[in-house]
């Protein structure tokens, strides 16, 4: 069970790494999504989103030694100017 815990906890830090990642680049008018999906556990969905003049990224995975588990991270960055 401890192992489990984890690998959640290691599926979650990728997750937040890899939105961070993609709403930095997609704010700056970036493709966020690929860098995102190579930072993202195996499998993750990657959505980015516009929400007026932000950039919001989520990643979604399942957790590799608990599949019921979905984890998920968002990050929102300010669209630079020069992207605008």
């Amino acid at each position: 069970m401890c192992a489990a815990g984890l690998a959640a906890v290691s599926t979650h830090i990728r997750c937040v790494d890899a939105a961070r990642e993609a709403a930095r680049l997609a704010a700056r008018g970036d493709n966020g999504g690929d860098v995102a999906r190579n930072l993202a556990p195996e499998g993750a969905a990657v959505l980015i989103r516009r929400d007026g003049d932000f950039v919001v990224a989520t990643v979604t995975a399942r957790s590799a030694m608990l599949p019921g588990l979905a984890v998920e991270a968002k990050a929102v960055a300010a669209v630079e100017p020069a992207s605008r």
